[in-house]
């Protein structure tokens, strides 16, 4: 036994498989589904104040990426290395492709879990680990890619856009004062 098994944490090593947010009217929150190629899913309810510190959360790991930091010295260049790395990224990502129904196994229930706490860490290659987490109890740690990290922003954009909370999730904007047309080429 190893010892995070012994202090009651377990980890699976699954790998991601199909990722779904979707609006649920009758809830007012967002249904987030994560299945495994091992045929496991993960049911996550996200309110809208979740849904805005996930947003944050997003939004700063992809700001604090070396190849942002190292070459965006102004708001409007960060603002177009993140549009560009967003577009890059969302090339490879699939959004056609319906979400697979099939029966699966819920390790952690067949409710969705109310997520109330979120974790954030970078891993060595670059990549995002995000822990998404109920108050109490076992929750599910993604770790995120590019591909994956802009195009669960994208589900969650979509997602938020038709649930009409009165806010839209977006890159951020550029200070008024730098907004194209403002400048001047000579």
């Amino acid at each position: 036994m190893t010892k995070a098994a012994a202090a009651g944490i377990i980890t699976f090593a699954m790998r991601l498989h199909q990722l779904k947010v979707e609006f649920d009217a009758e809830q007012d929150r967002l249904l987030m589904r994560v299945s495994t190629a091992s045929s496991e899913e993960a049911l996550l309810w996200l309110t809208r104040r979740c849904v805005l510190r996930l947003w944050e959360l997003l939004m700063g790991f992809v700001q604090s990426k070396p190849e942002i930091v190292a070459r965006a010295a102004d708001p409007v260049t960060r603002r177009t290395l993140m549009e560009f790395e967003h577009e890059k990224a969302l090339t490879g990502a699939t959004f056609n492709k319906a979400y697979e129904e099939l029966a699966r196994v819920h390790p952690l229930g067949d409710s969705p879990l109310l997520v109330s706490r979120l974790q954030r860490r970078p891993t060595e290659d670059g990549r995002m680990v995000l822990g998404l987490l109920p108050a109490e109890g076992q929750g599910i740690f993604l770790t995120l890619d590019d591909t994956l990290l802009h195009g669960l922003m994208k589900l969650l954009e979509r997602a938020v856009e038709k649930a009409e909370w009165g806010f839209s999730l977006n890159l951020p904007a550029a200070p008024a004062d730098s907004q194209p047309g403002s400048q001047t080429l000579n």
